[in-house]
């Protein structure tokens, strides 16, 4: 078995795993946001239990999802089609002007939404609604992103 392989074999995997992640963020995106996400939603969460657990099942998933694609799946994508591992920052910018995400800007932007998601909760309503709000409407950012990876290996006919 050649690297070229072995790299197709992972993103194959890899893709069937973001695929799966992004169900079960769909999933948790409805749980959540069944009714608008506000800061006095937020306060309630030291106390709803059921509320809380929701919660965290949409940023853990939010940020799999996104580490899934930044971290792993486009890292592969970018050593299949020839192009040289950079910094996190470099590899976004390229990824950009290849198409494969609108804008290095907001992935930089979603990405810092993770720390207010995860920690926020407990001293500032305001910021943590603000974070899921953020993270939620850019869920189609994310698939897109994927969506731009899984087109181009079908088109190389790679998966």
């Amino acid at each position: 078995m050649t690297n070229n392989d072995v790299t197709q074999t992972k993103l194959k995997f890899l893709s069937d795993v973001a695929q799966k992640e992004l169900k079960h963020l769909r999933f948790s995106h409805q749980q959540v946001f069944s009714e608008p996400f506000t800061a006095v939603r937020a306060e309630t969460l030291l106390t709803d239990e059921f509320l809380a657990e929701k919660v965290e099942a949409f940023s853990s998933r939010f940020c799999r999802f996104q580490d899934t694609l930044g971290d792993k799946l486009f890292s592969l994508w970018l050593e299949l089609v020839g192009e040289k591992q950079k910094t996190f920052l470099d590899n976004l910018n390229r990824l950009e002007k290849l198409g494969i995400i609108e804008s290095t800007e907001t992935w930089l932007q979603l990405r810092g939404l993770r720390d207010q998601m995860v920690h926020e909760y407990i001293d500032s309503p305001e910021v943590l609604a603000n974070a899921l709000n953020q993270a939620a409407q850019h869920i189609d950012f994310l698939q897109k992103s994927m969506d731009n990876v899984l087109f181009d290996l079908k088109s190389r006919r790679l998966s």
